[in-house]
C-alpha cells in the first residue's frame, strides 16, 4: 500500500535521538495506529510497548531482536516484526524511510 486514505495525524512530531529520528502517528478510520518516520545514519536503542512490524521504505539498516545474537540485515521493499514490551536495535547505515504498524 503506498498510501493511506481518511486518516487523522497528530501534527507534533515524535522526535528522537536528537532530531535523528523523527516520526508522526497516523489514525486509520478502522483504528489503527502507524507511524511514518525518517531516520539518519546511527545507531539506536528501542523500546516498544506495543507489537510492531516495521516497513522500510527506502534505505538500509541492521536491526538485532530480541533474543536474537545476529543482525537482520533489512532493505528498502522489507519488513521485521518486534515483539510487544521489548527492546530491539537498530544500525542505520544510510537515510531511512519507514512506517511502523502497531499490532493490538
Amino acid at each position: 500500500m503506498s498510501e493511506f486514505n481518511n486518516v487523522t495525524i497528530v501534527k507534533k512530531a515524535n522526535v528522537y535521538f536528537d532530531g535523528k529520528v523523527v516520526s508522526r502517528t497516523l489514525t486509520l478510520q478502522d483504528g489503527s495506529v502507524k507511524t511514518l518516520g525518517y531516520m539518519m545514519p546511527g545507531e539506536y536503542d528501542f523500546n516498544t510497548a506495543a507489537a510492531e512490524v516495521m516497513e522500510i521504505l527506502d534505505g538500509q539498516l541492521d536491526v538485532l531482536l530480541p533474543g536474537s545474537s545476529d543482525w537482520l540485515a533489512v532493505k528498502a521493499g522489507e519488513s521485521f516484526d518486534v515483539p510487544a514490551s521489548s527492546n530491539f536495535q537498530l544500525k542505520v547505515y544510510q537515510a531511512t524511510d519507514y512506517c511502523c504498524s502497531f499490532i493490538e
